[in-house]
């Protein structure tokens, strides 16, 4: 399977106006640096970008302005996951209309858990068909389009698991659950693409055979995070007071940083 992108892509940011409007200008600048900085991806929208804040026409007016900013060469993925099959849908057709290039989704809380399967979502058992139906519909909607599917179990328990990414209609992966026992089972068992979305893990992902990243932290640091990826482990550990004040912080912390490297806004929506 061709892959989407090789190599480190960012999870942006979406910036707000002081009056808290979307400010797509200064998002686009953004991506637009980052891409000359050798960001392999855009991702517009996704939970770094503080999606469940944005209204469809914000996210539509994200999508157009950054993937007119960015070389063609670049892809622009835009995240598409909500909490029920209906929404991501309709987000994925107008991710789709506005120019995105692939699909990011994480399928909606409880998504196939066999009921009585056991209170700890790790442990859960989740039933094939429902969830290849639910990435099916997304698929569809995509026209064509890759679509990665997004495990961030802290968000949508309890996410995907990986001996069953074999039988969904994507393209690949993104692991944000920071867990180095399944980046290991992704690695070695699943042949689609792999993208890793914990900064903490780069060193070990890349050397490893990872497709790539999509990182929050590349905001910041993308020229470290690609040289992690790498496999330089003094670079991974130099990375670490940043991946863990990103990591405490989130967003706002990152515009935070970004305002005093380079002058943008600092506002998050409440």
């Amino acid at each position: 399977m061709t892959r989407l992108f090789s190599g480190v892509g960012v999870a942006l940011v979406t910036f707000f106006t002081g009056a808290g409007e979307v400010d797509a200008a200064a998002t686009a600048r953004l991506a637009a640096d980052l891409a000359a900085r050798g960001m392999q991806a855009i991702l517009v929208a996704g939970t770094t970008g503080e999606a469940g804040k944005l209204t469809p026409a914000e996210r539509i007016t994200l999508i157009r302005a950054v993937r007119a900013a960015v070389p063609a060469a670049i892809p622009v993925l835009a995240g598409t996951g909500a909490p029920d099959t209906d929404h991501a849908v309709a987000l994925t057709a107008d991710a789709v209309a506005a120019g995105a290039d692939a699909v990011l989704t994480y399928p909606p809380p409880g998504c196939g858990v066999v009921t009585g399967s056991g209170a700890d979502p790790a442990c859960a058992v989740v039933d094939q068909a429902a969830l290849g139906a639910f990435f099916g519909a997304v698929a569809a909607a995509a026209a064509g389009r890759p679509v990665l599917a997004y495990h961030f179990p802290w968000l949508s328990a309890p996410g995907v698991p990986v001996d069953q990414l074999a039988g969904l209609p994507v393209a690949g992966v993104k692991d944000s659950s920071g867990d180095a026992d399944r980046l290991l089972d992704e690695l070695a068992h699943y042949r689609g693409a792999t993208y890793v979305g914990s900064s903490a893990l780069l060193a070990l992902a890349g050397p490893m055979g990872g497709a790539g990243a999509l990182l929050a932290l590349a905001n910041v640091e993308p020229e470290k995070c690609v040289t992690a990826f790498g496999g330089d482990a003094l670079t991974q550990l130099e990375l670490a007071a940043t991946h863990l004040a990103v990591r405490a912080g989130g967003p706002a912390e990152l515009k935070r940083m970004l305002a005093s490297l380079g002058g943008y806004p600092a506002t998050s929506r409440s």
